[in-house]
């Protein structure tokens, strides 16, 4: 895999990648949280959904976005997608061995969050069919407390409804109450949004699921995990003030704007549409 051949500086970007527009929930809790680094996001709209693709499907797409990622000088990558982290990410830590820049996922610091958060031991996660399939999360769960019990529930159509971005009507209450049955029914104390889309829908998911049941969003964990893996690089920007943000999406560059800035909750600046070249394919 090709990368920069320039010594890694810390005031390259820090790159984030999804499917969509869901991985922008994460962008958003590094922005707030190390506000003094560059980001650079893409997002894979022309592509979208992850979770109905097969695991050799999402291995393929995340190779072609970490080279294009790291041709762009990214000086560590966040794989900003469940989906794309169940399948992908021992692949890519494999591929970027070496290179200087480390990859992180979202499901290794959401299940330490979860395992840390849950008093009774009962943890639930709602996913994508694709993250769901893989054990990615019973695996991480596992790995952190092995007496913890999960109760995983795939999701197919909840991350195309919110990409959507239509109005949570009647009919898009009752999908997601559809979802939080199992995990009422295994009165789970801790709910892992396993999916960065989900986010957007965490006061109906808190409705539903009642007060007492902690919700664990992927940013949360993603942003401890980034901070030290930039420490341990030397690769924190020290600025003074606030460092610059940019987009590229695979798709409609009007349709990731006006959607992109409900999930990230703020303006969105220079976004540019970008084409993947299949570069492990032709090789």
């Amino acid at each position: 895999m090709p990368a920069t051949t320039e010594r890694a500086a810390s005031d390259r970007p820090i790159a984030v990648f999804d499917s969509g527009v869901g991985g922008l929930t994460v962008l958003h809790e590094l922005l707030v949280s190390l506000p003094s680094e560059d980001y650079l996001y893409l997002g894979d709209t022309a592509r979208f959904p992850y979770g109905d693709k097969s695991q050799a499907q999402l291995r393929e797409f995340s190779l072609e976005i970490s080279d294009h990622l790291l041709a762009a000088g990214a000086k560590l990558i966040v794989v900003a997608c469940g989906s794309a982290t169940a399948a992908a990410l021992p692949l890519l830590e494999e591929q970027l061995a070496g290179t200087g820049v480390d990859v992180l996922g979202v499901i290794a610091p959401a299940a330490q969050l979860a395992v840390e958060a849950t008093e009774s031991g009962r943890i639930g996660v709602l996913a994508t069919p694709a993250t769901v399939d893989s054990g990615a999360y019973a695996r991480a769960i596992a790995a952190s407390d092995p007496h913890v019990v999960l109760e995983s529930v795939p999701c197919p159509d909840l991350a195309p409804l919110i990409q959507s971005g239509v109005p949570l009507d009647e009919p898009a209450v009752e999908i997601v109450r559809r979802y939080t049955t199992a995990l009422r029914a295994a009165e789970v104390d801790t709910a892992i949004l396993g999916c960065t889309h989900f986010p957007l829908f965490a006061p109906i998911l808190r409705r539903m699921l009642g007060r007492g049941v902690h919700l664990v969003t992927s940013g949360e964990g993603v942003v401890r995990s980034v901070e030290r893996a930039l420490a341990a690089r030397g690769l924190l920007n020290e600025r003074d003030g606030e460092g610059d943000y940019r987009f590229h999406c695979t798709g409609d560059v009007d349709a990731f704007r006006e959607l992109g800035t409900r999930f990230l909750q703020m303006p969105l600046g220079e976004i540019e549409r970008v084409r993947l070249e299949p570069l492990r394919a032709a090789a």
